[in-house]
């Protein structure tokens, strides 16, 4: 059984669109461990979260490829934690916005800073 917490961080995080073709094909030839492999070279999906993307693309889910993309599937799988997202920005704590979302999902660093930026709307934070 997937944990949401993982099934997030896989609808959230942007892989890109010529990866993802490439990973469903390899999945379609039963190379699913090469299939991973390739959804987590160029994004952020952790060890537990690209079987599960891997698996949600077999079932035909499109997972986004960019970081509004991405932000738009998070509104729409935890509105309250994007609306405490939004406050914390707005208050000026982008540190305190990032860890909360690290802490409800499983994505990185990076992916949890740029999905940030993106719903202040700032790309350079300030």
């Amino acid at each position: 059984m997937t944990s949401t917490k993982v099934r997030t961080t896989a609808l959230i995080t942007p892989v890109e669109q010529e990866a993802q073709d490439e990973a469903k094909a390899l999945a379609r030839e039963g190379r699913t461990a090469k299939a991973v492999r390739r959804l987590r070279k160029d994004s952020g999906l952790g060890l537990s979260a690209a079987p599960v993307a891997l698996d949600l693309l077999s079932q035909g889910h499109a997972l986004p490829t960019t970081y509004g993309e991405a932000l738009e599937s998070l509104r729409a799988l935890d509105a309250p934690l994007v609306a405490e997202m939004a406050d914390l920005l707005g208050s000026g704590d982008r540190d305190a916005a990032i860890r909360l979302l690290r802490e409800r999902t499983d994505i990185d660093l990076a992916g949890g800073y740029h999905l940030a930026m993106e719903l202040s709307g700032r790309p350079d934070g300030r």
